[in-house]
């Protein structure tokens, strides 16, 4: 009997799941020890060079699109309003509470989904939906 073969979208899932875990009790640690703003820059730059030399060592295509650079830059637009966002409100209240909501933003991204982009709505999803609601409202008493 072998190991199973893993998916390698759990496994990329799985370490994106304790990155960011790490990175919201850190990013907290920083936004208290410095102005959450600050902090939030110096972390995006950290990311950034990351990013960077990933993508020139993983042998990645440097083509940018039209269409794709448009659409990386809007993502990168709204990432960076959710990464210092994030700081700010670390820096202003309970990290339980800040870093919960952050982490539903799989909740619009499914609403968008299922509204604009042709997503099957069922009921086993918006039950599913709607649990993670509750389960936000739990976690902030």
């Amino acid at each position: 009997m072998g190991v199973p073969e893993v998916n390698s979208a759990v496994v990329f899932g799985s370490l994106t799941m304790v990155s960011w875990g790490i990175w919201i009790v850190v990013g907290n640690a920083a936004s208290e020890s410095m102005d959450p703003r600050t902090a939030a820059a110096v972390s995006y730059l950290v990311a950034t060079f990351l990013a960077v030399g990933f993508v020139i060592v993983s042998g990645a295509s440097l083509v940018v699109t039209p269409r794709g650079g448009a659409l990386a830059g809007v993502a990168g637009l709204f990432a960076g309003i959710g990464f210092v966002s994030m700081y700010v409100g670390l820096s202003r209240g309970s990290t339980t509470v800040v870093s919960t909501l952050g982490a539903m933003y799989f909740v619009v991204a499914a609403f968008i989904g299922m509204a604009a982009l042709g997503d099957e709505i069922t009921t086993t999803r918006i039950a599913g939906l709607l649990l993670a609601g509750v389960a936000v409202v739990l976690v902030a008493q």
